[in-house]
């Protein structure tokens, strides 16, 4: 189901396949396309049209080294193949189930965890291992966890992912789960925490941002947020502070990715996405020691 401004509203479809709903312009004519019209650029992708265009003035040499290159990158970006989710998947995956072989995989979680401690080694006596903000989303606590994750990832990836393509993906992934282990050790910071969860948050977050700018209806996103944000409070032992974290942090990736859509606001992008990251590392820097002084 769709609400009226979204089928109303033909920028948010494919103007090859207008059936299709896209998030992502090509970078030379800013027309919507879908997946499967995607061409991989220099910078961004390109529609067919343009591809013709743009192949048309090639040179003997500019042709023949396409070529070269044909069976690559392009051929799977055109299929509008997820690769950075199943690459995520796999990773994590292949981590996590390491991790549960006994007398074997033990030290990989105790490695790989976080908990606030590894960012204040002055007040905890720990190492300083900031690099556990993100390592913690590739343990998790056990097969059910991770299947529940990888699950969530999977079937969000496959529609968020064509949508905002791969990098700005990747990025949103990636700054979600270090939103959702600052808001553990800010909120929790005597907790130890694994799992992708806070990342994953950040993903339906964005998916609900992302169909609200287009029009669409957002309304079985919004619930299904709901449940297992609540879920969160009901079971015992499930970090909360790291699926509120990540959710904030995803919807706030996703508002800068709605409102800097266009080639020429590319800079304003990244320049935003960077100023969250900093404003990230400021609330570490500040929040937390206060409250473990307390």
């Amino acid at each position: 189901m769709t609400t009226p401004e979204f089928t109303s509203n033909r920028d948010n479809f494919c103007y090859r396949h207008p059936d299709r709903q896209s998030f992502v312009l090509c970078q030379r004519c800013m027309r919507t396309i879908c997946p499967e019209c995607q061409t991989q650029g220099p910078v961004g992708v390109i529609c067919p049209e343009c591809m013709k265009a743009q192949r048309k003035g090639e040179t003997t040499a500019q042709r023949r080294a396409r070529r070269s290159w044909a069976g690559g990158t392009m051929a799977i970006t055109r299929g509008g193949r997820p690769i950075v989710t199943l690459g995520i998947i796999l990773i994590t995956s292949i981590i996590s189930l390491l991790q549960m072989v006994p007398n074997i995989g033990g030290g990989i979680g105790l490695t790989l965890r976080f908990a606030a401690a590894y960012l204040y080694p002055e007040l905890s006596g720990a190492p300083f291992e900031p690099w556990r903000l993100l390592t913690t989303a590739l343990v998790h606590g056990g097969f059910i966890h991770l299947a529940l994750n990888m699950f969530a990832l999977w079937m969000i990836g496959q529609s968020l992912e064509p949508m905002l393509g791969r990098i700005r993906f990747l990025t949103l992934y990636v700054v979600s789960a270090i939103g959702g282990s600052i808001a553990v050790a800010v909120l929790n910071p005597g907790a130890a925490t694994v799992g992708a969860s806070g990342a994953v948050f950040g993903l339906m977050a964005a998916l609900l941002i992302i169909g609200r700018h287009i029009g669409a209806n957002v309304t079985g996103i919004l619930v299904v947020l709901g449940i297992n944000f609540v879920f969160g409070f009901i079971v015992g032992g499930i970090a909360w502070e790291a699926h509120l974290g990540g959710a904030i942090v995803g919807a706030a990736v996703a508002f800068i990715y709605t409102r800097t859509r266009r080639r020429e606001q590319r800079t304003l992008q990244i320049m935003l996405l960077v100023a969250l990251v900093l404003l990230l590392t400021a609330i570490t820097i500040i929040v937390p020691p206060a409250l473990i002084l307390a």
